[in-house]
Parts: C-alpha cells; structure tokens; sequence
C-alpha cells in the first residue's frame, strides 16, 4: 500500500522560454532528510530547510559563468562542491559568503557529474568515462585522465551508491543507437561493461534508477512507450575486459503504464522501494489526456497505489529523499511526502480475506501480474482480417482449437448460443498456465458486448470465466458493476470470493445493493452452496436454547441492565428484566433481522478485503435505514460468534469475530451522529455496550487467573519433599 500526501511548494522556478528544461538541474541531499541542495540551471546553488520551506543560503558564480553540474554536499568534511565551466572544481563552507573567495580547482578534464553519498567521498566523474575520489584529484587536479569512451560516445545518466560497504558509480552512455551500461567500483578499481538489450529502434529512453538488492545491481529504465524494463547485474561478475566486445544485458518488462495513443516526452520513473515506482509525467489510467500525474505503482502486482495530478508542465525530473518527492512542475518545485508500506497482497489490495480459508489463499496465488501477463513481454500477434468465406466456416474452424483472436472475433458479432460455445471450447483446450491472460481477454469482450447490447446475456459463461480463479477487478473492471445492475446477485456474490482487489466503492456499492433489495428479489437467487449452509447452520442454531458460554448468557446481559433507566425515569430491576427473558423466545441481539440470502451475501461483503482509509469515506453513503439493519445483523453475528467462538471455526464461509468488529467500528465512525439520534438503534448500541462490559469483566477475571498462574509458576519447589506430602498453596 503507497499514499501521497499533501504536497507544498518549496521554492519558484524561472524555466528558459521555449525550452523543455525547468530552470533546475538538480536536487540532492544535505546533512539530513530535511535539507536539501537546489542548483538552478545557470549559476545560483541554495540550500532549503524542506519543512520550513525557507533557505537557509544560496551562492552564486559571477557573470559569464556557469554552474556546469548539480552542486553535492559531503557529508565528511560538511563543504559542498560544485563544477563550473566543465573544469573548475569549487569547494565551500555554510560560512562562506562568496564563490569566488573560496577554493576552487581546475582540472585536466571535462567533468560529467560529481556524485556524493552520506558518510562517503565525493566521487567525480568525467565526460570521457574515468573515475577520480574527489580528495585524490585535488592533490593533483592537473593529473591525467584516462579515455575509457568512445570518441562518439556520450554519457546520459549517472548515479553513485553503496554495495557490499564498496562505493560504485553507476552510468549509461549511447554510441550509434546503442546503450551502454558501466559498473564503476572504487577500491580495488574495476570496471563492468554491458550493453543494453534494444526494445524497439528508434525509441528512447527516457530516464533510469538504479539500487542495491540481494547482491546484485537492479536497474530500472523507463522508455517513451511507457514500457518500464529492468536488468539485475552481479557485483562479481567481472563483466567485460577493456577493447573486448560488451555483453549483452538481459531485460524483462517490470510495468507497462498506459501512455495513450501517442508517446511520452517528458517522463520519470524513480525506485522507492523493492515493490514501489514513482512515475511522473505519464497520463492517470482514468483520467483525461493532456493531464500529468504522479504515480506510485506497485511493481509486484501492477497496481496504481496513489495518484496527483500536477499543475503545469511536467519536465520528466523527480528526485526522492526521506520518503519526499521533489518535482518540478510549471514555475514551481513542489514536496510530496509519500509513504510505502510493506509489499505483500494484504497492504496492496487491503485487509486479508479470512486467513483460514485455503480457497482465499489458492485465489490470491493466482491473480499475477495482470498487465505484464495479458501485454507481456512480447506484443500479441497481429489479428488477421475475417472475410466472408471464413466467417460463414466459423462453426468448422472452431471444431479445431480455436485461437484467441477467432474466440474474440465470435464475442463481437456471433448468436449467444455460439458466443457461450466458443468460449467454453477454448477453455476446455486451454493450457492452465495460459487461461489467466486468455480469461481476462474474454471476460472483457464479454463485458464490453454486454454494456453495449442489453439482451444479450452471457451470465454463466462469465461465472465459468470467474470459479476458474484466473481473474482480478482490475483486468476487467466492469464486471462487477455490470452485474449489480443486472441483478445477477449470484454473479456478485462470485466476484466478491475470488477477486482480492475489488476497490472499495464498489465494495461499497455491492454492501448498498444487498441491503436495499427487497427480500423476495433476493430469496428466488440461487447462491453459492457453503455459504447458505453455513447461514442455515447459524440461523438454526440461533433458534436453539441459549447457554452460558464463554463467560456470557443473554439473560444475564439483560440483568445487568439493572442501571438502566426505562422510558419516563422509571428503573427496571434485575427480576423484572428475567422475567421479561423467560417470556421472550429469542432473545434481540440473537434475532436475524434479515433474510437467509441477504445474509449470505452480507457476508460475502464482509470477508472482502479492504482498506480502512478508503472504505470509510464510501460508507458515508448508507442511508440511515440501511446502517441500522446492517448494524442490527453485525450485532447478530457479534452476539452468536461471542456466545460460541467454535462454530466459526467449523466453517470456510464464515466471517470471523474481528472482520466483524473492524465493520461495526467502520459502520460507528461513518455514522454517529445518525446512530445517536436513531431511537431504532438505541437498543441495539445499549445491547452492544452492555455485551462490551461484560466482555471487560471477563477478561479482568482471566487476567487474575493468569496472575495467580504465573506466580505459582515462579514459585520454586521444595527441595526435601519425602515420599507423602501435603502442600497448600494460597492464590488469593
């Protein structure tokens, strides 16, 4: 799970007119996570204190110079350093007011990129491929420097980090179409050449980020067709000898994000963590074009996480530091904290689904990466033209096994008759590895055919498409909407078990379905087997004699209401309110206050996975008719599952106690106003407290229990006990 948060605006750019540059040619970290050094693109360096929003200094160069790379701070000697006109190497201190009375050197070679990590030397490197520790080159600044570039070669990008406590510096170069990637480590010295598999001629790339992870060098690049790609280099492996011929880089496709019809010209991607890209410049899958965003995915299961539309042109530059993004964007440099949370299913989709169900489970290892599985890394074959002849023998081509294509060419056109046999054809020949690309395919042509003709129904052969387990909301995201608006309950019910990514408004949207559909609608559905069974289980089992378990009888709930006054200021005493118990044949909060088949598909809403941030807000929608009855049935199945914790156990449909709690604590916070100034409800929270009271006295008593437990545990035995003995031990 990844957030942005509220972003602010760090300081103004002047971008050059008629230019795709912003006016600042780089960011890079200070003492802490909350300074940062701004050079601009021409001759000022400014340090900014970023939750200030303020600088604290700026230096400039005099007139006719220029600040040739972004300006770096060691870390070491505190003293920032920077390049201008290409050679002259300057170096100061917070203290220093002037560039031009401070050190500077000048150097035998053109400088690309001095680069600085925290607790290490500066590292400088040059236009022509060479290496040099910054404190090493000042003692001879004049040195000689060696060529390892082609004349025609040139540097596009560099970086500098840390793996295995040896400092390395990272870069591409281009020569002739072709890019090159160089492994420069320091100490001992060595150099590793390869050169980057091409993905397409002619297209280029846009930006790189590289990290350290598991012994290996992991580079992620980003091309205009918004195809991210990553490689993974060993730190031993020596790579190629100089004047030898480079070897070639493998590369698989890591996100294809959706660029549109045409292709991105100003674009970023940078690594935040194992699992999260942050993407600038590149179009929101659900928003407009000509509208720039930035974009956290997660590369583990091809989600979007968060998203921002940025004002202005974007310039294809993002820089991270101390979980903030720094993007410039119009005539401002903008802050955006974000966070990133551990990647697994249950922080990327929401809450877990019932941890004891072995289906649950099997239906999230199944769901992978959609977008990388259905475009992949190679394109689909080109989809050949259906004349008449072969139109009018589709019925014999389809007695082969049919393709894809041919299947999807049905969908669009065919009887429904036909379309339901084709589909089930090519699922009964389809290899399982492959059905979970082939059954996002079909199950968007079905979806797309069914919104634009609303007689054409192809309800089982979508609910074949989704028990196959091999399809997520996002690969078709229509579907669940579609069926709520057809009334195909059972259809729902399916989607809500076997898709863990369902986004909670329509999670929400299927919660306000359920509720407000009337109750004969809902008893001529037919649903799924072990969820009736399990609700005609509990309901049966609600119409038995109540008993005191775990600490808790509905009787003596009631008596403990002794305190609570009635209507007109009178007390009802413990007495009355048994007799009142003995006359009543079930109980209130034990009495279901729907019917089986809306509680069945209640269910299914609350065994679906979630995120509270996001579900709340939706939950606001609820009339106040619909939160008391579905508060009332929470309160049903809180009273039963507290009474008898083993039944849920017995069964794989059923909620457990603390799914339960989190949506009455939800169902609390997005309505208590209208809770508190509901008389229909104010029984049921009386109860719900009550029951809450009697829990805490319990658990008070176990912690006692657990005292005198522990203590008799510390309690040493003695150590002259004879053959008989007769030992009393006092607890309280």
């Amino acid at each position: 799970m990844a957030a942005l948060f509220e972003g602010y605006t760090l300081c103004g750019l002047v971008p050059a007119q008629n230019l795709p540059r912003s006016g600042i040619q780089g960011v890079e970290a200070e003492r802490d996570g909350d300074h940062v050094v701004v050079t601009d693109s021409t001759r000022s360096v400014t340090v900014y204190k970023v939750s200030d929003q303020k600088p604290l200094g700026s230096w400039s160069v005099r007139q006719g110079q220029t600040l040739t790379c972004p300006a770096v701070f060691n870390t070491k000697t505190q003293e920032y350093v920077a390049v201008s006109d290409l050679k002259v190497i300057r170096v100061w201190k917070e203290d220093d007011l002037l560039l031009d009375k401070t050190f500077r050197a000048t150097v035998s070679s053109d400088v690309w990129r001095v680069h600085s990590v925290s607790g290490e030397e500066p590292v400088v490197l040059f236009h022509r491929g060479a290496v040099r520790l910054l404190d090493r080159l000042l003692e001879d600044p004049q040195q000689q420097v060696e060529d390892l570039l082609a004349s025609d070669e040139t540097i596009r990008w560099s970086t500098c980090l840390v793996a295995e406590s040896q400092q390395m510096v990272v870069f591409t170069s281009e020569q002739k179409g072709e890019t090159f990637l160089y492994l420069h480590r320091l100490n001992p010295s060595s150099l590793q050449k390869y050169r980057l598999e091409r993905v397409e001629p002619g297209l280029p790339l846009l930006s790189c980020s590289a990290s350290y992870q598991d012994k290996h060098i992991r580079l992620i690049y980003l091309y205009s067709s918004g195809q991210v790609y990553q490689s993974s280099v060993p730190l031993r492996n020596p790579g190629a000898d100089r004047g030898a011929a480079a070897p070639s880089l493998p590369h698989s496709l890591l996100l294809r994000l959706p660029v549109g019809e045409g292709r991105l010209e100003a674009a970023s991607a940078q690594v935040l963590d194992e699992s999260h890209l942050a993407v600038v410049g590149v179009p929101h899958p659900s928003a407009g074009a000509g509208k720039d965003f930035l974009c956290i995915w997660n590369t583990n299961f091809q989600t979007l996480q968060a998203g921002k539309e940025m004002a202005g042109k974007i310039y294809g530059q993002l820089w991270t530091f101390s979980n903030k993004l720094f993007i410039p964007h119009g005539k401002t440099l903008s802050v955006i904290p974000y966070e990133c949370l551990t990647s697994c299913l249950a922080s990327a989709l929401g809450k877990l689904k019932q941890g004891k169900s072995e289906d649950c489970k099997a239906s999230s290892a199944l769901v992978p990466s959609w977008n990388n599985i259905l475009q992949g890394d190679k394109a689909p074959p080109p989809r050949t033209v259906e004349t008449r002849k072969t139109r009018l023998s589709r019925k014999s081509q389809l007695a082969a096994p049919p393709t894809a294509d041919q299947v999807l060419d049905v969908i669009k056109t065919a009887p429904l008759q036909e379309v339901q046999e084709a589909v089930g054809l090519l699922l009964s020949r389809s290899d399982p590895a492959d059905l979970q690309p082939l059954a996002g395919l079909l199950a968007s042509g079905l979806v797309s055919r069914s919104l634009a003709e609303p007689t054409f129904d192809t309800s089982s052969t979508l609910v074949q498409l989704v028990q196959s387990r091999s399809l997520s909301h996002s690969v078709c995201p229509d579907l669940v909407l579609m069926a709520l608006e057809r009334k195909d309950y059972f259809l729902c019910q399916l989607c809500l078990q076997f898709f863990p990514d369902i986004p909670e408004a329509v999670t929400c949207a299927c919660l306000k379905a359920f509720i407000s559909s009337p109750d004969d609608q809902l008893d001529r559905v037919t649903l799924e087997p072990d969820s009736v069974s399990f609700m005609e289980a509990l309901l049966a089992k609600g119409r038995g004699q109540a008993t005191m378990q775990n600490g808790f009888c509905p009787a003596a709930l009631q008596g403990e209401r002794a305190d609570v006054p009635e209507r007109g200021g009178a007390t009802v005493r413990p007495g009355v309110e048994a007799h009142r118990e003995k006359k009543s044949s079930t109980t209130p909060g034990l009495t279901c206050p729907v019917t089986l088949n809306k509680a069945v598909l209640l269910n299914e809403v609350l065994l679906t996975a979630y995120s509270d941030t996001f579900l709340l807000p939706h939950l606001k929608d609820l009339s106040s008719q619909e939160v008391v009855l579905f508060l009332q049935y929470l309160q049903f199945l809180y009273f039963h599952f507290s009474e008898d914790d083993s039944f849920q156990t017995l069964w794989v449909k059923s909620p457990s106690l603390s799914q339960i709690l989190d949506w009455v604590c939800l169902l609390l916070d997005a309505h208590f106003t209208v809770l508190v100034m509901t008389p229909e409800v104010r029984g049921s929270l009386l109860s719900l407290h009550n029951f809450v009271k009697s829990q805490v006295r319990l658990v008070s008593e176990l912690g006692k229990v657990q005292g005198g437990l522990q203590q008799l545990h510390r309690m040493k035995a003695s150590q002259d006990v004879g053959q008989y003995s007769i030992e009393v031990i006092e607890l309280f």
